[in-house]
């Protein structure tokens, strides 16, 4: 296996570790054809607690990404049965995520205005020209502070369903006509 590289810190690798790593690399590498290199780095740790001064770091290459997996134990061949697992599963998650080829629109940022405003609990309402009400949370509150948030300020908001009803993800400031010319130079 040209692309394993397997190391020792503060240690030396053993035949049977080194077999075993062989072994546990090349059950991943049927599933993932696309994994390039793979670094395993055992180290032996100077903690005072011997539960988990063995450790275990595996750096897996695949094109465009790096995924790590780190662990320890109080034996190596615990801590590379874990970090094993550990990879197997980053493995799995990217593969899911390749597998995905879900396109997201966006659609543009709709408009309302702050109806109501409960500063304190860090969460307001926002009219809608339909009549419609959307929740805010302060998290949602981008170029501005939710301090500067005012009750009767226009404002741009992107929306997505929430728990109890349509939330704004993204409330953003509406410059005024004057704001927005200002920077241009003129309002003719």
């Amino acid at each position: 296996m040209d692309y394993l590289q397997i190391e020792g810190k503060h240690i030396a690798i053993t035949p049977e570790w080194r077999r075993d790593i062989e072994a546990r690399v090349a059950d991943l590498h049927p599933g993932h054809d696309d994994v390039t290199h793979v670094r395993v780095t055992l180290s032996k740790q100077d903690h005072k607690r011997a539960e988990d001064s063995c450790e275990t770091l595996i750096v897996v290459q695949v094109p465009r990404h790096t995924l790590t997996a780190r662990k320890q134990a109080a034996s190596f061949e615990e801590a590379i049965r874990d970090a094993f697992s550990a990879m197997d599963i980053e493995l799995e998650r990217l593969s899911q995520k390749r597998g995905t080829h879900e396109v997201r629109i966006t659609a543009p940022p709709e408009r309302g205005v702050i109806s109501k405003l409960f500063r304190d609990e860090g969460y307001g309402f926002i009219a809608l020209e339909d009549g419609r009400e959307v929740y805010f949370h302060r998290n949602a509150v981008h170029d501005m502070t939710f301090e500067e948030v005012e009750d009767g300020m226009e404002v741009s908001l992107n929306i997505e369903p929430g728990k109890n009803g349509p939330q704004a993800t993204t409330v953003n400031r509406v410059p005024s006509i004057i704001q927005r010319y200002a920077d241009k130079g003129s309002l003719t």
